[in-house]
């Protein structure tokens, strides 16, 4: 049993490894070209951006390495603990003066200096709450007192923090992903439709009721009627991209990331990527993308027990949802959300806890 533990160990799912690798060492290179020159104006140094997101690369890769080495099984008795440190991390994010606000929205504690989004690791704790209670539930899962309604109060209380931050885009992807889970687990079709039905007016409701997610639904139906103002953001994306080309501009020679396209290293980063290497570019960062997530479902078809999974298809759906939505943003084939392109953009919280998730695939992996 040792020895076998040991091979495990040792054992590596280079399909899932190396497309991993290689998005995290070409969004350093992408973060750099893109904050260069805003990090050269505001702060004084162009490589600010940069050698902050190495170093977060370099613990992210740290923590990846570690979660490969711990049973996936171990997270099993971690549940609760998980769950009731990221639901805590939720309620401290509002408490005034502790939660730290960037654009009205309070989605960051701060700690040593380093910030840190609460609600990235939620999701994780989320995926690993629903994977052992519908493991653990099985065939009841048909049922609706016992299949659907705890599943719904437990991430319906996370939704309502992170509603509360503001962040609509979060808890409907959140919302979206406990759908397919639950549809996998083997919950009713009519249930989930019935859900869906009910939840569409709130969602209206949520966005009527705030002019700024009005604005930008507007922006999103015809961003060329205001392109200074409310189309601004996705009309400079529309014009990267159209400046890219098949082969793009050239590595560095971006003209939106100087000022004309706002958050250029975080949330629009595939933008300037689609601008200085073109269609080739964001073709092979698709390409990536798509061999991890493709990679993390096979390991759930292909895990030892029922727990593992649904904890390798919780934790691909996540990172694919995002992945999706952040390219149909800058692509202006969703409406404007703050979302980041995990393992790429700018961002400790959202790296880290997306190599934690893809150093317990790589555990799954290896116990096949």
């Amino acid at each position: 049993m040792a020895i076998d533990e040991i091979k495990e160990n040792f054992r590596y799912d280079y399909f899932l490894l190396i497309p991993t690798l290689l998005l995290v060492a070409f969004g350093l290179v992408a973060i750099y070209s893109a904050s260069s020159f805003v990090a050269e104006h505001k702060i004084g140094d162009s490589y600010y951006y940069l050698k902050r997101q190495a170093m977060f690369s370099l613990a992210g890769l740290c923590i990846m390495m570690l979660a490969k080495n711990i049973p996936a099984t171990v997270y099993r008795k971690l549940v609760y603990p998980f769950l009731l440190l990221s639901f805590s991390l939720l309620i401290v994010v509002l408490v005034p003066g502790v939660g730290v606000k960037v654009g009205g929205a309070s989605r960051w504690v701060r700690f040593a200096g380093y910030s840190f989004q609460p609600s990235e690791l939620a999701k994780l704790s989320l995926a690993m709450y629903i994977a052992y209670s519908m493991a653990k539930k099985g065939p009841n899962m048909s049922f609706f007192s016992k299949g659907v309604f705890p599943h719904l109060v437990v991430a319906g209380a996370f939704m309502v923090l992170i509603l509360l931050q503001p962040d609509l885009g979060t808890v409907v992807i959140v919302g979206t992903w406990l759908l397919i889970m639950l549809f996998v687990g083997g919950v009713s079709f009519f249930h989930l439709v019935g859900i869906v039905l009910l939840s569409m007016p709130a969602l209206f409701w949520l966005i009527w009721r705030a002019d700024y997610r009005l604005k930008r639904w507007w922006a999103f139906l015809n961003p060329w009627q205001d392109p200074q103002g409310l189309g601004f953001q996705i009309v400079n994306s529309f014009l990267a991209f159209g400046s890219g080309g098949l082969f793009g501009v050239g590595l560095g020679n971006s003209k939106q990331k100087l000022f004309y396209l706002p958050e250029p290293h975080t949330d629009f980063i595939l933008s300037i990527i689609a601008e200085e290497i073109g269609f080739i570019g964001v073709s092979a960062v698709v390409v990536l993308f798509g061999l991890v997530v493709l990679r993390g479902i096979q390991i759930a078809l292909n895990a030892p027990d029922l727990y593992s999974t649904y904890l390798a298809l919780g934790i691909s759906t996540f990172l694919g949802l995002q992945v999706l939505i952040n390219i149909g943003v800058v692509m202006g084939l969703l409406p404007t959300k703050g979302l980041p392109l995990p393992l790429i953009s700018y961002g400790g919280s959202s790296l880290m806890i997306s190599l934690l998730g893809i150093g317990i695939l790589l555990n799954i992996s290896s116990r096949r």
